[in-house]
Parts: structure tokens; C-alpha cells; sequence
């Protein structure tokens, strides 16, 4: 049997759509109209995603963990940044524990990093002017100079 939350249908993002998680790739912040239909408009920011059709109305807390998670107060620079929409039981509205949608960064990509290139030995074909030192530790050392390779 459905619960009575998923018999009602929303424009915007409820708790019941994001579950433990979902990632979404912010495709831009605009204000939309939330308010129920034949009322007053109530403009409110939102984000829109590109996997994901219906935006999340921004709440002053997912404001911030978007500046965090994005690393810039300019709405700006957050499209094209992923994040991940979860519920949290803890949300509160009028001080009561409702639960609702929080954002957070993606974990980090958990594949091992590629192995660093192999390291061939030098030779001394490939160090610069070697040739020449055979030629110029005896004349140093004439001068005194061939304390310094010793």
C-alpha cells in the first residue's frame, strides 16, 4: 500500500524522491514560484539539476553547504558541481523534527590512484657534457680543484 506522502504529487523535491542518496549535477540556481496553485506567488531560490527533473528548493542551512560543497557564495560557480541530496530525519521546521532533504560533496572516487611511471636508470648517454669529465678532473686537479670530487 503507498504511503499518504507519495500520493502527493509536487513540482519540487520531497524527501520521499532522494531516499539515501542521490547525485545530481547542478545545471543552475533560479527562483520559481512555490506557492499552491490559485495563491499568491511565493518566490523561493532552487537548484536544477541535470539527472534529476524536478529542483530543490535552497533552505538558508542547504544554502550554506552549497557554498562549502562548492566552494564560492556566487551561484555562479556551482554549475557543473555534483552533490548528493539525502534525507536527514533531523531537519526540524516550527521546532518540530520532520526530516527533509540535506546536500552534501560526493565521497570521493574510491579507485586507486594509477601507479607513478617506471623510473629508468640514468646512463651517461643521458647526463649532459659527461664526456667532458674525464677531460676536466685532471686539469681541476692540477689547480687543486679536485678536492671538491673526492
Amino acid at each position: 500500500m503507498p504511503k499518504t506522502s507519495d500520493m502527493r504529487e509536487s513540482k519540487f523535491l520531497k524527501k520521499e524522491d532522494v531516499g539515501r542518496g542521490a547525485l545530481g549535477t547542478i545545471a543552475s540556481c533560479v527562483q520559481k514560484n512555490v506557492a499552491k496553485e490559485g495563491a499568491e506567488p511565493e518566490m523561493k531560490w532552487c537548484l536544477t539539476f541535470q539527472e534529476i527533473d524536478k529542483p530543490l528548493v535552497l533552505n538558508a542551512t542547504n544554502v550554506q553547504l552549497c557554498e562549502q560543497i562548492c566552494g564560492s557564495d556566487d551561484t555562479d560557480h556551482w554549475i557543473g558541481k555534483r552533490i548528493v541530496l539525502y534525507t536527514d530525519p533531523n531537519v526540524s521546521f516550527q521546532g518540530k523534527l520532520i526530516g527533509g532533504i540535506r546536500v552534501r560533496a560526493p565521497k570521493p572516487s574510491t579507485a586507486p590512484p594509477p601507479p607513478p611511471p617506471a623510473v629508468e636508470p640514468l646512463t651517461d648517454d643521458d647526463i649532459p657534457f659527461a664526456w667532458l669529465m674525464p677531460l676536466v678532473l685532471p686539469v681541476l686537479s692540477l689547480i687543486g680543484v679536485g678536492v671538491l670530487f673526492a
